[in-house]
């Protein structure tokens, strides 16, 4: 075999030694495999190159080309071109596995399920380090640095196994590779010098010397050892340095009482069956309710609300600080009947968690401890490592109560909110939305489709509810379930909610707890096993809804059981009104006073009627109306300033003109501590904000878009008409504040700076009005002769 050779199959060694390192992090072992089969080619496609001979350039771009399209072969033929040739379908596919796997791999417990995402993640990471050690120790002829490359694919790998015996296995594995690598190199050098003379005079029946004169290593051969003794050194140390992270691939791995048995994940779909199918059960929380019926007390966890074809996803937004009053939910409207109640919760030790377990949706919560609130799914997660285990909280909550009527006439949800809830990828199969078309077919609007999709899945469509049943991967994993039948809560709130996406209704997936059995002393026990998964489903008005499409699980909502009573039905019976309902023609005595000072006759010291009242009082009236006012006057002159900027924000947000909202933009940034630049243009002035007020996701975009807007409201001919610039400045608002501390927040609040505008204003009417009156009292000018 030729040097070259040599050299390519001992780069193609060392790679494949230095992933064997990933292999405890996932559960298959298969991924590596394929890894060493695409590198063989890539590698082999290199020394073909190298042989014609052509230029380095074009031997790695012919490199890279065939390491493109056998990824495409492996994980995009659907939207490849004859399932070979890379199409931008075929790019947006990577960078949506790569997402999904990025989130998988900050999720998982290891050992970790071989997902789609985590499989490109490994098979295109040990292909881009191989091809990286390929092009350095063999296409530029230079080893030693070749190892850089395979120390940070060990590093990596070391890093998230979170240590342990097992490493040292790998390390010696990976440090083998690298040196059958460096002794093929240094061969190789020395057969293209020729034999090296010198040196000592051989030994009688010894071997013969060889080196230099003064029988060191020739340097070529010193300088590899040295290069690969650092490298080496690097990764023993680098591991032992690494920070410890928690959750998911990147913190420790274990089962069992202290980390197994919860639904860790955001996807869920390994943890929920682990929960359901584990042979002892155990209790996680317990809670006390003044709710009326359990039935509908589900814990809600987490909300999935992104979907890629493969599983659901919940996404990526920011979080802030938990408010002391939760915002009234999107679409709740008053029409809507709800009552508040109070649940007490306590966690068991063991049960660690990072999302917090509460009704939705909640109005209130009281814990202790580093929690953080998400808006958008409305849900509590920890932070910094907070978890769970072994708290005590309380939340309020409402039981919100529609009607099938107002569902039915429910009106069409927002456009923003309707755009990105009923988001469905092309690659999902078309039988899915052909399948929701027959089953609803006979429905007359979103209300009675989505009863339809329920009844179908729990009860008319033959399915069977089956936790041995493997969850499935890829872009057909819904379409074998819709065609076998059988499956556990996952498969059913997956499908439901898929389905419900094609037929262009709002609907994400919950993932959290059913609402448990109740035990001696009032309280509720819920265990491992009552883990569960359900749709949620949008309805304006009533906001989101949810359905219980798994069969023996759960409860159907009465608002969505199949035989609703219909609005004009003259057997329905009509709920009786609370007492507190229906007004009363005449006033009680008890409705006027506490009740402590009420007597036989009423409250204690009441002027019975037509009584005059005592000379006293009318004197003392005066007095006590001017220190009110003096009083209200002494709290409103601190708040003032509060008071304007809160007028002058729902002013300019309230008619959502581009530049007003824009104006009000540039306050809010100004009173979380990020002064106006008025050099700047609209755009540079959204990167800026973005920047200094580090802006990620729906905030970062909600500043470009009003930019964009505010652009072209000033630049363009005939600007198109802007919608929503009120909420998206009121995003941007949050971003904002999210990124500051406490003071800053309560500073913006109480003393903004941007009140400082009043100043200016009443300075320039004052500088304006003298310049009136100065006008007014010049005596004329005397005309020139």
């Amino acid at each position: 075999m030729s040097g070259g050779g040599r050299l390519t199959v001992c780069a193609l060694i060392a790679t494949v030694a230095a992933a064997c390192s990933l292999l405890p992090l996932v559960g298959e072992v298969g991924w590596i495999v394929q890894a060493a089969l695409l590198l063989a080619v890539v590698a082999g496609v290199g020394a073909a190159a190298r042989r014609v001979p052509v230029a380095r350039p074009l031997t790695v771009a012919s490199q890279v080309a065939v390491g493109l399209v056998l990824l495409t072969v492996l994980f995009a033929r659907e939207q490849a071109v004859a399932g070979v040739l890379p199409s931008p379908e075929v790019f947006r596919r990577f960078g949506s596995l790569l997402e999904a796997g990025v989130q998988d791999v900050g999720q998982y417990a290891q050992p970790a399920p071989a997902t789609d995402g985590i499989r490109l993640m490994l098979i295109g990471g040990v292909l881009l380090i191989g091809l990286a050690v390929d092009v350095l120790a063999v296409t530029f002829r230079s080893a030693a640095p070749a190892g850089l490359p395979l120390l940070a694919l060990y590093s990596v790998a070391a890093g998230l196994s979170g240590g342990g015996g097992a490493n040292w296995l790998w390390f010696l594995v990976a440090a083998a590779g690298y040196l059958v690598l460096l002794l093929a190199e240094g061969r190789d050098r020395l057969n293209q010098w020729g034999r090296v003379f010198g040196g000592p005079a051989p030994r009688p029946g010894g071997p013969a010397a060889f080196g230099t004169p003064d029988g060191s290593a020739p340097a070529p051969l010193r300088t590899g050892r040295r290069i690969g003794a650092l490298a080496l050194g690097i990764a023993l140390v680098v591991p032992g340095v690494l920070p410890s992270l928690d959750g998911g691939l990147l913190g420790p791995s274990g089962t069992g009482e202290g980390s197994g048995g919860t639904i860790s994940a955001v996807n869920p779909l390994v943890s929920l069956k682990e929960n359901l199918t584990q042979p002892e059960d155990r209790e996680v929380l317990r809670y006390r309710t003044n709710a009326p019926d359990l039935s509908g007390m589900y814990l809600r966890l987490v909300s999935l609300d992104q979907f890629d074809g493969t599983s659901w996803r919940t996404s990526v937004r920011g979080v802030e600080d938990i408010p002391g009053r939760l915002p009234t939910p999107v679409g709740l409207g008053p029409a809507t009947g709800t009552t508040e109640i109070t649940t007490n919760l306590s966690a068991a030790g063991s049960y660690e968690q990072k999302w917090l377990p509460m009704p939705y949706p909640a109005t209130d919560v009281e814990i202790e401890g580093r929690w953080r609130y998400e808006p958008v799914g409305r849900m509590v997660v920890g932070d910094d490592g907070q978890t769970t285990g072994g708290i005590q909280y309380s939340v309020s909550s409402l039981l919100v109560q529609p009607t099938p009527q107002q569902l039915a006439a429910a009106p069409a949800a927002p456009g923003a909110l309707q755009r990105e809830y009923t988001r469905v990828p092309e690659s999902l199969p078309r039988d899915v939305k052909a399948t929701a078309l027959q089953v609803t077919a006979d429905a007359k609007n979103d209300y009675e489709r989505a009863v339809r999709l329920q009844d179908w899945f729990a009860s008319q469509g033959g399915f069977r509810y089956d936790t041995r049943v493997e969850s499935g991967t890829g872009v057909t994993a819904i379409s074998r379930f819709l065609k076998d039948k059988e499956g556990f809560c996952v498969h059913f709130s997956f499908a439901m909610a898929a389905m419900a996406r094609t037929l262009n209704i709002p609907a994400r997936v919950a993932v959290g707890f059913m609402p448990g059995t109740p035990s001696a002393g009032g309280t509720v026990s819920v265990s491992i096993k009552d883990a569960h998964a359900w749709p949620e489903v949008y309805f304006e008005g009533v906001g989101w809804t949810r359905f219980e499409p798994t069969p023996s699980r759960g409860s159907i909502p009465d608002y969505a059981m199949p035989e609703a009573p219909a609005a004009d039905d003259p057997g329905a019976e009509e709920p009786e009104p609370r007492p507190s309902a229906v007004p009363s023609s005449q006033p009680s005595p008890q409705d006027s006073c506490a009740p402590q000072v009420v007597g036989p006759e009423g409250c204690a010291g009441q002027t019975p009627q037509g009584a005059e009242p005592t000379d006293g009082s009318g004197a003392a009236l005066g007095p006590v109306l001017l220190a009110v006012a003096g009083g209200a006057a002494l709290i409103a002159l601190p708040l003032s300033p509060m008071l304007w900027r809160r007028r002058v924000r729902a002013r300019r947000l309230r008619g959502g003109e581009p530049l007003a909202v824009w104006a009000e933009v540039v306050d809010s940034a100004w009173d979380l501590g990020i002064p106006p630049d008025e050099s700047l243009t609209p755009r540079r002035t959204a990167e800026r904000l973005v920047r200094e007020g580090r802006l990620e996701g729906a905030a970062a975009g909600a500043a470009h878009r009003i930019a964009d807007t505010v652009e072209e409201v000033l630049y363009a001919r005939a600007p198109r008409p802007a919608e929503g610039l009120a909420a998206q400045a009121e995003a941007l608002r949050a971003g904002l504040a999210a990124a500051v501390g406490r003071g800053a927040r309560v500073r913006a609040l109480l003393v903004p700076r941007s009140a400082v505008r009043v100043v200016w204003a009443v300075s320039r009417r004052r500088a304006a009005f003298t310049a009136r009156c100065a006008g007014l009292l010049r005596l004329p000018s005397r005309q020139r002769g």
